[in-house]
């Protein structure tokens, strides 16, 4: 597959003397013209780090396919899960299915140390990222807006079904531009980055167009959905806590200690509520922030900062985040588990659901409230 060492240039090998071989020795001719220049200027890694990279992503494959493979089959057979809330989270799940179909192709790669599968393999491998990358970030702003309806506004319009597969439809349909533009080239365009062995957008090119679609991409894909995700989990958290003040105030004014009936947990309910918020925010942060950081840069700032191990970084940030999600947003829904129990008894997981377990995407939160119609809780 590879070209033969006696016929490459003199210049993938830094002297003669050493032999050190330079990123992209091994890449025939007609491909090499698909490779920014900037890459070629690095010395290819030792072959142990492409065999770790390559093992990582093996390992993150694998808890991917699993706690996804899980989500889908469980929320898409059980009937008591098949509500509003959770058509967000079986999307979340494929988005990360899909995404992780990719891996084999970096794995491929990596122990071929190059660009082994060539442009055809980086071409798919982009377009499947792009598609699940931005489709994860929508999805992830419709999961902030959903929870926002229910626990802030339940009385302005509960999402429901045919309008949680609109939007879901309108995700999609979302990310085809952005995907769809590079592939073709009719405005940016993908290309191997890093060690090689993966591939983005073209965040190096210092054309005008160029530096246009990835300030683009930043707004649209980025900055947009983080903006609607920090903004409807903040205003989950200022609701819950102006909730639980007013049932203090009132709770004193009537001289007893809690007008709360049953047990309490020692956390508050606004604490719990923070610390889901938190968390679903900083996985969003965790997948994107260091690909926006990274086309920023090499769009805008000093290309020099980006060397090829510093470029692998984000990949490894959204694989994980991939492999993270469902055990999130899923395997701690309460009747996620008692479904995933009835069907799996060997794993052992004991429980049980209470009138006040809410279906809440992410941690589960109780709050005083009856099941709707749809079997959730609502506030």
């Amino acid at each position: 597959m590879f070209a033969n060492l006696s016929v490459l240039q003199p210049s993938f090998y830094r002297s003669e003397d050493e032999k050190l071989r330079m990123l992209g020795w091994n890449v025939p001719q007609n491909e090499l013209v698909h490779i920014p220049s900037h890459w070629l200027a690095y010395e290819e890694p030792p072959a142990s780090v492409h065999f770790l990279l390559a093992i990582v992503y093996i390992g993150f494959t694998i808890a991917a396919w699993i706690g996804n493979g899980l989500v889908i089959w469980i929320f898409t057979s059980a009937k008591s899960l098949r509500t509003a809330s959770n058509i967000f989270v079986l999307n979340l799940a494929l988005c990360d299915f899909i995404m992780m179909l990719k891996a084999p192709i970096f794995i491929y790669n990596s122990f071929h140390r190059g660009f082994a599968l060539g442009q055809l393999g980086c071409q798919i491998f982009a377009t499947m990222g792009a598609f699940t990358g931005i489709g994860a970030a929508g999805t992830n702003a419709c999961i902030a807006y959903d929870r926002y309806m229910t626990i802030a506004k339940p009385f302005d319009g509960k999402v429901t079904k045919p309008k949680a597969v609109f939007m879901v439809f309108c995700v999609w349909l979302y990310t085809v531009p952005w995907s769809i533009f590079p592939l073709m080239e009719l405005w940016g365009r993908y290309a191997p980055e890093g060690y090689l062995t993966a591939c983005s957008f073209d965040y190096l090119t210092n054309t005008f167009d160029n530096k246009l679609f990835v300030a683009a991409i930043f707004t649209f894909s980025y900055v947009l959905p983080m903006s609607m995700i920090i903004y409807y989990y903040s205003q989950i958290v200022v609701h819950v806590v102006r909730h639980e003040r007013t049932l203090k105030e009132q709770a004193k004014k009537m001289n007893v200690e809690s007008l709360r009936s049953g047990p309490q947990d020692k956390t508050s309910v606004e604490i719990r509520i923070a610390k889901a918020a938190i968390t679903v925010c900083s996985l969003f942060v965790a997948s994107w922030t260091p690909y926006a950081i990274l086309a920023l840069i090499g769009a805008f700032g000093d290309q020099k900062l980006l060397t090829p191990g510093i470029t692998m970084i984000p990949a490894l940030c959204c694989k994980l985040v991939a492999c993270i999600d469902p055990y999130i947003y899923a395997i701690s829904h309460p009747r996620y588990r008692v479904e995933l129990n009835k069907r799996l008894p060997w794993l052992a997981i004991s429980e049980t659901i209470t009138e006040t377990s809410s279906t809440a995407t992410g941690p589960a939160v109780e709050l005083t409230s009856k099941p709707d119609a749809d079997g959730e809780a609502g506030v």
